[in-house]
């Protein structure tokens, strides 16, 4: 399993704005992003269904966080690359954590973000990236 890169964490004030992006191998079709606050479990932010585009969001960040994602870029390995957005807006001091990206390639019967599974689930994804740390204070 080839890892996910994660990259674009930081501490921002409350209010402000993070672009968080991971890059993962392009044929890993459900991608998503996860968060863990000190002494909380993992929990499911926004998963992408990258054939389609189709998305699902976290009530916990909704009209807040969006998913997107890139083109898919060639390697010289001849390995494709996708790049993966989670944008932040009107960030809150709760929305502290550590940020992972994880994909996968299985997916379910269905159409769109339902092939993932919905809403990002833990136990779904096989590959995992190191995180990024992101931190809301003034």
């Amino acid at each position: 399993q080839v890892q996910p890169v994660e990259s674009g964490g930081g501490t921002v004030q409350p209010g402000g704005s993070l672009r968080l992006s991971c890059v993962t191998p392009a044929s890993y079709v459900c991608v998503a992003w996860f968060r863990q606050a000190e002494g909380n479990e993992r929990e499911g932010v926004a998963a992408i269904y990258t054939l389609d585009d189709s998305t699902s969001i976290a009530d916990s960040v909704k009209g807040r966080f969006t998913i997107s994602q890139g083109e898919p870029v060639n390697t010289s390995q001849g390995n494709p690359k996708n790049t993966v957005y989670l944008q932040m807006n009107a960030m809150k001091p709760e929305d502290t954590a550590m940020y992972y990206c994880a994909g996968t390639h299985r997916t379910d019967f269905g159409s769109g973000i339902r092939r993932c599974g919905g809403l990002p689930n833990v136990g779904r994804y096989s590959s995992w990236g190191q995180g990024t740390p992101v931190t809301v204070s003034s």
